[in-house]
């Protein structure tokens, strides 16, 4: 059967039939390229790359402009998976006009086909705002990292009562308002069953259980090419950070031996050509 471009009605689809829904992040052409060819429904440039890529202490100082610089990458590997771009710190949070035109541009310039919000109080009506103007929303609740620091750190959130009775609010108002997705992070699991069986769009968790309609994870942490450290929640399927190192070092030991590159990677002129040259 031909693979088709997957689109958010899929996603919708998804959940309504049961079948899991698969996320990974990307923030270059190679590795995207790797996940859409892999089938992964959905390719996440998130925010994260502040850290993964650009080496941030956090997400907070990732720009408008170097988010567009790497979905813009990443969209040219797409063939075939949904491209959600991830709004980054106070691109959305200044006013509804403001984060309207920031939305806009993850879809007109970068070529996203939804953008993600995370929670804060006063986002509902920015995402009203953005929903109607046209764009695509996934809402992300829980442990939101931009906020992290309000949340009390990058802990679980959602443990004691009164805290998953407001994320199964938040969850409730992002879907009254449009969103067509949610992403549940660091939630208990019983919670993020609880908050996927109350809504009629699809969760996405990261930390959050088995129970969601969908799971997430930083494709960094899941191949080991990501060492400062590894959240609970990531299952690491490979640890490709040392077989690189390795590689490297094969590579300085042959060049400094005289052993790379032989003829095998060397390119040659005739004979009589070379005999022309006067030197």
């Amino acid at each position: 059967m031909e693979r088709k471009k997957m689109t958010i009605p899929d996603i919708l689809e998804a959940k309504n039939k049961g079948k899991k829904i698969t996320m990974l992040t990307a923030y270059d052409f190679p590795l995207a390229s790797f996940i859409d060819q892999a089938g992964i429904d959905i390719i996440l440039v998130g925010d994260s790359l502040g850290m993964v890529v650009l080496g941030y202490e956090n997400t907070l100082p990732v720009t408008m402009e170097e988010m567009l610089h790497h979905i813009k990458a990443v969209k040219r590997a797409i063939k075939y998976a949904l491209l959600v771009g991830d709004m980054p710190y106070l691109s959305f949070h200044k006013s509804k006009e403001d984060a309207i035109y920031n939305a806009g541009r993850f879809i007109k310039e970068a070529g996203c086909d939804a953008v993600k919000l995370e929670y804060y109080p006063g986002v509902i009506e920015i995402t009203k705002a953005i929903v109607q103007a046209g764009i695509p929303v996934m809402g992300h609740i829980g442990l939101t990292p931009q906020t992290a620091i309000q949340l009390g750190g990058f802990k679980v959130q959602g443990r004691e009562a009164k805290a998953a009775q407001a994320l199964l609010e938040a969850a409730v108002s992002f879907e009254e308002v449009g969103c067509f997705s949610i992403v549940l992070e660091c939630v208990p699991d019983k919670v993020a069953k609880i908050i996927t069986g109350k809504l009629k769009i699809p969760t996405i968790g990261i930390g959050a259980g088995p129970d969601c309609d969908g799971q997430v994870l930083v494709t960094h942490d899941m191949l080991g090419l990501f060492e400062r450290f590894l959240p609970k929640f990531a299952k690491q399927y490979i640890n490709l950070a040392p077989q690189i190192i390795e590689a490297i070092k094969k590579f300085k030991e042959e060049v400094e031996k005289g052993v790379f590159p032989d003829k095998s990677h060397s390119f040659t002129i005739p004979e009589e050509e070379l005999k022309k040259i006067k030197y």
